[in-house]
């Protein structure tokens, strides 16, 4: 995993690469950004940002994730709740688990899905290109919830 530092400078350079200055707004957003290491928000980074400049504008927060978005820098996840979250574009492969109660994203890996998936696609005559995988639950043995085979 990259450092933060190295993040915010990859980041510039997209942004410089679309054709903007980089502002302290911007330069802001981006640190924001590459600090996060959970799936924050568009609402979330301005919350995150706004602490150290108040006279950001969540427009300029959205307008700057979307650039960043068109550069291939971060990507876009619209989980259920309907809410884009963003994660750094330069992590490997992972699936995401939502936890449908708190919201939590939690990423995971695993060869035994990765190589089901292959073997499925294949058998049906395809290669994956690329895929994403989203399971929704909610955490075992919450009060007041059923446990498996409950009824």
């Amino acid at each position: 995993m990259k450092g933060i530092d190295q993040r915010v400078t990859e980041f510039e350079h997209q942004l410089r690469k679309a054709g903007l200055r980089m502002t302290q707004q911007r330069r802001l957003i981006l640190r924001v950004l590459a600090e996060a290491d959970d799936h924050p928000d568009a609402k979330g980074i301005f919350t995150r940002a706004f602490l150290h400049d108040p006279t950001l504008s969540l427009s300029t927060v959205y307008r700057t994730m979307k650039l960043l978005e068109t550069q291939g820098a971060i990507e876009r996840h619209a989980f259920e709740d309907g809410v884009s979250r963003y994660e750094h574009a330069d992590q490997q492969h992972h699936d995401h688990l939502i936890d449908v109660e708190t919201g939590q994203v939690v990423e995971f890996s695993s060869p035994e899905i990765e190589a089901l998936q292959a073997k499925i696609a294949a058998e049906l005559g395809y290669e994956i290109v690329r895929h994403k995988l989203e399971l929704y639950g909610r955490k075992l043995g919450r009060k007041g919830r059923r446990k498996p085979g409950e009824g």
